[in-house]
């Protein structure tokens, strides 16, 4: 239950979103994302998610509400509205509150242990369940559970809420992203999966075999069960894009029956990147591939640098988005993906963290942009994995400021 008075803090919150998302500058980004994702040439497009850094741009103390459940929501209805008062980004604020359906699944037979740090915030250290082939024998094929009654009770709570103020929609799995190796390595560790790559590749192989098929039938329960929904909005994609497309569902799509072929869908395997382009492909991308193959666009990569592996990559089916991260070498990568995919590069986020220099972030934001264009290049950039900000919020509003005149500059 949520009481009187976070019920009005809620719906007056959610009345100025809805103010904000009726905007026309909102219709004109969600147009420029249709563009974008179907490739037509532009501008490059830009997105800013403060993720870790978010508890010094909007900590609890600024919230209004009392209860739990209330101060959930009441987080991200104003976080919408901060996007909209301080990012010159590209994000498109929608008159929409999403319900997700209770969806979880029984887990793969072992959990993932770590050796946390002493340090809040600070790194923490894989401690392996899987020491031996043997062990793989204890993983277990994952099981779908829908709880319906809960389902009801979410939806039916928000539109109590929001009814007539914001429109409600009830969506289940949107978001597609396949992790295989990450999964492993938080059973294996990671110093051992690299071993095994010379030492044991057979192991690692067949935990590969069962991951792929594991979530093949994810994949297939979600479908067989109708949760799958439709990703062609506004719906996060692959490591920090939006899913707008008109390309997508497909034309016979009924209306009810989501499928693969109607969504898009993405994987990644950071893990990876310090490893050869021929092991990236026979431990983990020719996985993927196949994982990905059934979907009708896919993205892939998040802060790996895949500068010499972009061959392997194009060869996904429906390729559409490709994360060019900090590390890779974007004139490289302009060159090798042309107008073929999107060019999502993630900037340099240590540069929020320390001294702040905007004379070195204009002109490293300006080189990207010239290699972009050089080579005729979809390009979009999205400032992500922003663990702080040196408690200084407004150097996000700097950033995309600097951003956005660099890129109206060169438009």
């Amino acid at each position: 239950m949520i009481e009187a008075s976070d019920i009005c803090i809620l719906r007056d919150l959610a009345k100025r979103v809805a103010e904000i998302a009726a905007l026309p500058v909102m219709a004109e980004r969600r147009e420029q994302w249709y563009r974008h994702n179907a490739l037509e040439p532009g501008r490059p497009m830009m997105l800013v998610f403060p993720e870790g850094a978010w508890q010094e741009l909007l900590p609890d103390s600024a919230l209004r509400c009392a209860g739990e459940e209330a101060r959930r929501m009441e987080w991200q209805l104003r976080s919408r509205i901060y996007y909209h008062e301080h990012f010159a980004d590209d994000t498109v604020i929608e008159r929409r509150w999403v319900v997700h359906k209770a969806i979880r699944n029984t887990g793969w037979g072992l959990e993932a242990r770590r050796i946390p740090s002493p340090t809040a915030r600070g790194s923490w250290h894989f401690d392996p369940v899987i020491h031996t082939a043997a062990d793989l024998e204890k993983l277990r094929f994952p099981e779908v559970e829908h709880d319906e009654q809960a389902t009801r009770r979410r939806l039916e709570q928000a539109l109590e809420l929001f009814d007539g103020i914001l429109d409600v929609r009830l969506v289940g799995v949107a978001h597609v992203s396949f992790h295989l190796m990450a999964i492993y390595t938080g059973l294996r560790g990671l110093e051992e999966v690299m071993l095994d790559m010379v030492d044991n590749p057979s192991m690692l192989h067949d935990a590969m075999r069962f991951l792929e098929e594991g979530h093949r039938r994810l994949i297939a329960q979600y479908e067989r069960m109708n949760l799958l929904s439709l990703n062609n909005d506004e719906t996060y994609h692959s490591s920090g894009g939006v899913g707008y497309t008109r390309s997508l569902p497909q034309a016979d799509f009924d209306g009810v029956h989501v499928r693969p072929c109607d969504m898009w869908a993405s994987a990644e395997a950071q893990e990876m990147a310090q490893v050869s382009p021929e092991m990236h492909e026979e431990f983990i991308l020719q996985y993927e591939r196949r994982l990905l193959a059934p979907f009708g666009l896919n993205g892939y990569g998040c802060c790996e640098d895949l500068t010499r592996k972009l061959d392997a990559v194009l060869t996904i089916p429906r390729i559409r988005r490709i994360s060019i991260a900090p590390s890779a070498d974007v004139e490289a990568c302009a060159e090798k993906l042309g107008n073929g995919a999107i060019l999502s590069w993630k900037p340099q986020p240590a540069h929020l963290a320390g001294d702040f220099d905007a004379q070195f972030i204009r002109g490293y934001i300006a080189r990207a942009v010239r290699a972009s264009r050089r080579h005729g290049c979809v390009m979009e950039m999205i400032l992500k994995d922003t663990h702080t900000c040196a408690n200084r919020p407004e150097r996000f509003d700097m950033w995309t400021r600097i951003a956005r005149e660099v890129i109206d500059s060169q438009s």
